[in-house]
């Protein structure tokens, strides 16, 4: 298989997808501005290029100077909450910035490309079970950035569909991504609900529950829960499979089918750790909807997708690499 490039490689999850190629022998590239990733991130051995992925023609020197023959493009703004506050800063990163990738993938020859998308483009489905063919409502500039992104690469691939060089692509979309699958690796944002949660709990603090009148059965935010360690490798299924020159659909759900409150989350928390503090209720943040539950059916079909992990093990990996980053 050929070198890929991943864009925001030297993030949570970006480095879990890093960790995945380097794991099944297979040749990878990061390039990354560290505005949120980490470069002790980025594995020994892996070429590590710092640059935005604004700036096309450093990305097109990158392609080309590693021989890239896919981009895995995860690099964007990803926090719906504050996306609100900051759309234009979201709509330049995450559809300024693909446009640029794409530019750049054009110019340097590269055809395949994995994209990082969202489970935000559904806004608040009207249907129990989220599939790929459920119609897309964004309910934040987040959302709509990310659908913007998947336009901007059909359009591209059409475009590019009868010239020598077509765009092969698919787009996964992620719910939510947790845990740790290298104690090297936490997720260090200071928006998602695990690291704000363990965090609040290893310091003596009762985490927070945003919003608590949600209309679900006990009033919190009902939402899939996901490995890192799961959705990385279907970003190597997915690689493998443009390579192989496999037909894909143009979207794919990493949903785990199951539902998970975010009361239960705490819960599960209180366990793993041994906390006895009691959550506090906030007020809901902006842009997050009620629920959202996905089939992961497509995806377990066309890319081996599975839910290895359940919510205990989500949590207590999350929990040592925590213990081990303070160490």
């Amino acid at each position: 298989m050929s070198t890929w490039l991943v864009t925001g490689g030297a993030g949570y999850i970006g480095a879990h997808i890093v960790r995945a190629f380097v794991g099944q022998g297979l040749d990878v590239v990061v390039l990354d501005d560290l505005s949120s990733g980490h470069a002790s991130f980025v594995p020994d051995g892996v070429p590590f290029v710092r640059t935005t992925i604004l700036d096309t023609p450093a990305v097109v020197a990158a392609l080309r100077e590693h021989d890239v023959a896919g981009v895995v493009h995860l690099a964007g703004f990803k926090y719906a909450g504050v996306s609100v506050q900051r759309p234009l800063h979201t709509y330049e990163q995450n559809v300024t910035g693909t446009a640029s990738v794409l530019a750049a993938m054009a110019e340097a020859g590269v055809a395949s490309l994995v994209f990082s998308s969202s489970a935000a483009v559904y806004g608040t489905p009207e249907t129990e079970l989220v599939t790929e063919a459920t119609p897309t409502a964004p309910e934040s500039p987040y959302g709509e950035s990310k659908l913007i992104g998947e336009w901007l690469i059909r359009d591209q691939a059409r475009a590019s569909a009868d010239g020598p060089l077509p765009l092969r692509h698919t787009s996964l979309r992620y719910f939510n991504v947790v845990g740790s699958g290298d104690e090297s690796v936490v997720d260090t944002s200071p928006h998602n609900l695990f690291p704000l949660a363990l965090e609040a709990v290893a310091a003596g603090r009762p985490p927070t529950i945003f919003g608590d009148d949600y209309p679900t059965p006990d009033g919190t935010c009902v939402r899939d829960y996901v490995h890192v360690a799961d959705v990385a490798e279907a970003h190597v299924a997915a690689a493998r499979a443009l390579d192989a020159g496999h037909a894909l659909q143009a979207a794919y759900n990493l949903g785990s089918g199951d539902g998970v409150s975010v009361r239960q989350i705490m819960a599960a928390v209180a366990a793993v750790t041994g906390s006895d503090l009691e959550p506090t209720i906030a007020p809901r943040r902006p842009g997050d909807p009620a629920r959202i539950v996905a089939s992961g059916a497509a995806a377990a079909r066309d890319l081996g997708w599975a839910m290895r992990h359940d919510l205990t093990e989500m949590v207590a990996s999350d929990w040592r690499a925590r213990g081990s980053a303070s160490r």
